[in-house]
């Protein structure tokens, strides 16, 4: 944020008021966070054994309002609040992979690749591409070909990495934004149905009924939407074989990486989800692209793909979303918002594409109206089996012990139990320039130590 002169008169103005010390260290305490909630009320501290008061604070304790983190896990949105989801999410992934938490070490052994499942092409668009660390043409051929409406249907440019046409349809007429509304509309869906093919196809390979395979293995997974430049998601994933009884126990001998790899590869391609149609659109059938990666996890060597590396590659497209394609952040509310929207020209006709498919009735029951900003996509962006590691919500509890324990020994309380009690309304959001202005130097220091 930019100290303008009010802001900055606003921050002296606090700073000669008696409870500027607790409000500072209200603000602080956010280590940055773009756009905390306000809440008033107030909590005590009890013994849990006797019901003793050990502590009490409210509201005014804090400068008449406690803030606290928006959580929001964009980080287009609030970067602190986004590292703190990566860190998260990170651990989540990595403790599929090598245990700890709540998984056995020994889940370090069982059968897991890394997947990438994408999108299918709905046209052409302009692309960079590389091989062997030269950037080659973005789309070859002969001269003078043009599609049916007299477009060039190739382009000779090798593109920069920040070339702004990357992603863009290089013709318009051509591209079928309906189809990639609907893709993106029914993605977790097509998802849902590769893990019923792929167990359908393990099954089928060691020569078992399906409805049995759940008694000698248990499929696990964890995977992440990113979202391609040209405003399609592809899912990167986590996949991984465990006996029957989850991590806990050992897959028997026939399940090996290969045999997942090979049956992931071959799932995927059978993978298919017909779409609703109308009369000015026609039914579409669904799938996955062509292009699939799957690569075995391995946990050390030069060259491999390790527990740390993939764990570290799914927690950072976590916090990303359709604004890496070049999309906005906020819910669109009505038509006029189109008009204005600051975004180029293919993620703008994705947007009203999604805008004039949700206006029909065979298209309402999708949403697509209230996804527009995400470019149809209404899916979360990351999600995991039941029984693949511990659980973000496990995370946070175990931080909030941490900090309480902590709050134990600032207070001299020892081994006695404690639990805080309290009345909290929401009062609001955001900061008033001066505190925008204290926040915004906590971002710049890198965190709370680095903070004014």
């Amino acid at each position: 944020m930019n100290a303008t002169p009010a802001s900055v008169a606003a921050l002296l103005t606090r700073a000669a008021a008696p409870d500027f010390d607790a409000w500072r260290r209200n603000v602080l305490r956010l280590d940055g966070c773009t756009n905390p909630i306000h809440l008033v009320g107030s909590a005590v501290l009890v013994d849990s054994a006797t019901g003793e008061v050990l502590r009490s604070y409210d509201s005014g304790t804090y400068g008449g309002r406690l803030l606290v983190a928006c959580g929001n896990r964009r980080a287009s949105v609030c970067p602190t609040c986004a590292r703190i989801y990566r860190a998260d999410t990170y651990h989540l992934i990595r403790t599929g992979l090598v245990g700890g938490k709540s998984a056995p070490v020994s889940i370090g052994g069982h059968p897991r690749v890394f997947a990438t499942l994408t999108a299918p092409g709905f046209g052409a668009v302009h692309t960079r591409r590389e091989r062997e660390g030269r950037v080659r043409v973005c789309r070859p051929r002969r001269s003078g070909e043009r599609c049916p409406h007299g477009t060039a249907v190739g382009c000779p440019v090798r593109h920069t990495a920040d070339d702004p046409r990357l992603g863009e349809a290089l013709c318009p007429r051509c591209y079928d934004y309906a189809g990639a509304v609907l893709w993106q509309a029914f993605a977790g869906r097509l998802w849902h149905r590769f893990v019923l093919e792929l167990r359908r196809e393990i099954a089928r390979r060691v020569g078992v009924d399906r409805a049995r395979l759940a008694e000698s293995v248990r499929l696990s997974y964890a995977k992440v939407a990113e979202y391609q430049r040209r405003g399609l998601v592809h899912f990167h994933a986590v996949i991984r074989l465990d006996g029957p009884d989850g991590s806990e126990s050992a897959p028997p001998r026939w399940a090996t990486t290969e045999l997942l790899a090979d049956a992931v590869s071959a799932a995927v391609g059978r993978v298919r989800l017909v779409a609703p149609g109308a009369p000015v659109v026609g039914r579409r059938t669904l799938r996955f692209g062509a292009q699939v990666d799957v690569r075995p996890i391995a946990e050390f060597g030069a060259g491999q793909l390790t527990s740390a590396a993939v764990a570290g590659y799914i927690a950072k497209y976590a916090t990303k979303g359709a604004e890496a394609a070049g999309a906005v952040d906020g819910r669109i509310r009505n038509a006029r918002e189109l008009v204005l929207l600051p975004v180029r020209r293919h993620v703008l006709r994705a947007v009203a594409t999604c805008w004039w498919l949700g206006g029909l009735p065979d298209f309402e029951p999708l949403g697509l109206r209230r996804w527009a900003h995400m470019l149809g996509y209404g899916g979360h962006f990351s999600t995991k089996s039941r029984r693949y590691s511990t659980t973000l919500t496990a995370l946070r509890a175990a931080r909030a012990d941490h900090r309480a324990e902590e709050q134990r020994v600032g207070l001299g309380l020892g081994d006695r139990s404690t639990a805080t009690v309290g009345n909290w309304r929401y009062a609001g959001r955001g900061y008033s320039p001066e505190a925008a202005l204290l926040a915004a130097s906590v971002r710049a220091g890198g965190g709370r130590d680095g903070g004014a």
